[in-house]
């Protein structure tokens, strides 16, 4: 996914940018990168592949070069950032995130202007090169963001870094987070309020679907008022966002341990202990846990000195094996145990059923799955909040095929709870991963859980709707 962070200050900006920046680790570990507006009047950056080691080590040894008042940063899923540009509105640093789903249209129409792309070493546009293109169509920044905002489909929150301040700028529905923290002296903007805390700054404002400020070391300017249509990603409070961080003032941990409560209260399962698959699924299990009236109890231990997340590596065996090494069981507390294992989703289910097999091998007596969310039956199309490049990732995609001969036929039985779609589906999981049972959230559990209205919420993964 990705994730934003940018301050600017009365007082020279580096180590909160570094520290700030390296508080979205958890949202990506694909490029990290952080540019900064020096006193000379130049930009400095620097660029580095996370894939193997982490921001904080890659970023340490270019702090000195970093010299300015301002600056922004970002965990990057893919393209390299951020760009810094220089064009007839002045010079510009950017960062995005999102997801530009009708590039080559975009493409064609600025290459049809004249105008000039850098190909990533894939092949393909940087679309944060192609984000900032879009903006210097505009005779203003205001006129080339809200340019921006109305030609890309799918989702696009940045930050540009210019002379003048820092423009702060949410996507058009509200998909991905943007908040402005404060403190004296100095004004930040994060994806994740996570970032916060430790750096000393309050929460001051959650901006709206499409609402742009200018961002100064003494406050900041509204510089296009927020939409009336939001559609923040429901994904965010399960699976993407950091415990301590908030979304529309809604805590993400509040959310977590409401969801595994209510799955707790109205599961009749005779189980003794409810565990977690760290990290995402500890929040739920502990709700779960007090939902259910059980102990909660640490029976898989992620390992975390070396190992960084599963999804880190590009080979699927690879990210399986990482999965696999990086997770510790507990034995002592695992033999002849009925064990709720809480987690966040399943996508394509090869891990969990890789931990189930683990488990019933250290004497598990029985192995319960509890899922946070509804099952998944679309990939995002906003967000690429998994890896999962085609439909048929998904075991539940694989499932409909099966049953359907197409695998995009009737999606909208299987996500209905209440049809014998859904749980002829929910009961091939449970065979296919070898578990004593499994059950989901409903949709209507989920949104509960939230607090916003569904219509302010994209729930496309679980149900199709935009």
């Amino acid at each position: 996914m990705g994730g934003l962070f940018g301050v600017i200050s009365k007082n020279r900006c580096t180590t909160e940018l570094f520290y700030g920046t390296d508080y979205h680790s958890h949202l990506g570990t694909r490029r990290g990168g952080m540019a900064t507006l020096n006193a000379n009047g130049n930009f400095a950056r620097s660029i580095h592949n996370l894939e193997n080691s982490y921001f904080r080590s890659k970023f340490e040894d270019d702090l000195k070069k970093f010299d300015g008042l301002s600056g922004i940063g970002v965990i990057s899923d893919n393209d390299p950032q951020p760009m810094v540009m220089n064009s007839h509105l002045g010079k510009f640093a950017i960062v995005t995130v999102g997801k530009i789903n009708n590039i080559p249209e975009l493409e064609k129409e600025l290459l049809s202007a004249g105008r000039n792309f850098t190909e990533m070493s894939s092949g393909q546009t940087n679309p944060t090169e192609l984000t900032s293109l879009l903006i210097t169509e505009g005779k203003s920044f205001k006129e080339g963001i809200e340019i921006a905002q109305n030609k890309i489909k799918g989702s696009c929150t940045f930050l540009i870094l210019t002379e003048s301040g820092i423009y702060a700028c949410r996507d058009k529905y509200g998909r991905t987070p943007l908040v402005i923290g404060k403190k004296e002296g100095s004004y930040a903007i994060a994806s994740e309020t996570c970032a916060f805390s430790n750096l000393g700054y309050e929460e001051d404002k959650y901006l709206g679907p499409g609402e742009v400020l200018l961002v100064n070391a003494d406050g900041y300017t509204q510089i296009t008022k927020p939409g009336k249509t939001l559609k923040i990603c429901s994904f965010m409070w399960v699976y993407y966002g950091y415990p301590t961080s908030s979304y529309e003032n809604i805590n993400v941990d509040d959310v977590r341990f409401q969801l595994g409560r209510s799955l707790g209260e109205n599961d009749e399962a005779q189980l003794d202990v409810s565990s977690a698959i760290p990290d995402s699924g500890t929040c739920m299990a502990i709700g779960y846990a007090a939902g259910k009236k059980i102990p909660y109890r640490c029976s898989i231990v992620k390992y975390t000195p070396t190992w960084p997340r599963s999804f880190t590596p590009s080979d699927q065996s690879v990210r399986n094996l990482v999965a696999k090494m990086k997770l510790i069981p507990n034995k002592s507390l695992l033999r002849e145990k009925r064990i709720a294992f809480c987690d966040d989703s399943i996508v394509r289910g090869t891990q969990l059923k890789d931990n189930a097999q683990i488990l019933l091998g250290y004497g598990a007596k029985e192995v319960h799955i509890r899922i946070s969310c509804p099952p998944l039956i679309h990939p995002c199309p906003f967000l690429n909040f998994s890896a999962s490049r085609s439909p048929l990732e998904l075991i539940t995609r694989r499932y409909i095929l099966l049953k359907e001969g197409d695998h995009s036929l009737n999606l909208e039985k299987y996500s209905d709870s209440s049809t014998p779609e859904y749980k002829g589906m929910i009961e091939y999981i449970k065979e296919e991963l070898s578990l004593s049972s499994l059950k989901f959230n409903s949709m209507e559990t989920l949104i509960e859980a939230i607090g916003l209205p569904k219509e302010c919420v994209c729930t496309h993964c679980f149900d199709g709707t935009e």
